[in-house]
């Protein structure tokens, strides 16, 4: 299974998604990356505060850059999480069929199906944001990672 982590800028929540399920599928037969639906941070590493608190947790994400999404992301991928509602909109906004948009959902949704609860934004805030952040992707990524294990 090949899964797409996707916020806004690529620097935050995303690229700490992806070190998370990177971690917890280093064993299993799936694959995870991540990307921003704008160009802010194309080529930039993460923010400080996502890689501090992953490195907290056992995690390293300081080699990953930002990019962009793209509509080839469809092909590639198998499900593509995204943070938010804005994020969500924009990258169906790019599907260019039903198999497309069948891909993509909010990824806290693996937690509270059809919730459709957002990841905030910890860009603005302090550290505790970006560990209420890391609490949450924790949670979403355990059921992802039971889904790949039961074959999706």
């Amino acid at each position: 299974m090949k899964i797409l982590m996707v916020c806004l800028g690529n620097i935050c929540r995303s690229p700490l998604a992806e070190g998370i399920l990177r971690e917890k599928i280093k064993d299993l037969d799936a694959e995870v990356d991540s990307a921003g639906t704008a160009s802010y941070h194309v080529g930039e590493a993460p923010d400080p505060r996502s890689i501090k608190i992953g490195r907290k947790y056992g995690i390293n994400i300081s080699d990953l850059r930002g990019r962009q999404f793209t509509e080839a992301d469809f092909d590639h991928f198998d499900k593509i999480y995204t943070m938010d509602a804005s994020n969500y909109r924009n990258v169906l906004n790019r599907a260019r069929n039903d198999e497309d948009k069948a891909k993509v959902e909010l990824i806290l949704n693996e937690i509270e199906p059809g919730s459709d609860r957002e990841v905030p934004d910890p860009y603005y805030g302090g550290d505790q944001g970006f560990e209420d952040v890391y609490r949450m992707l924790d949670q979403a990524t355990d059921q992802i990672v039971k889904k790949i294990k039961n074959g999706g």
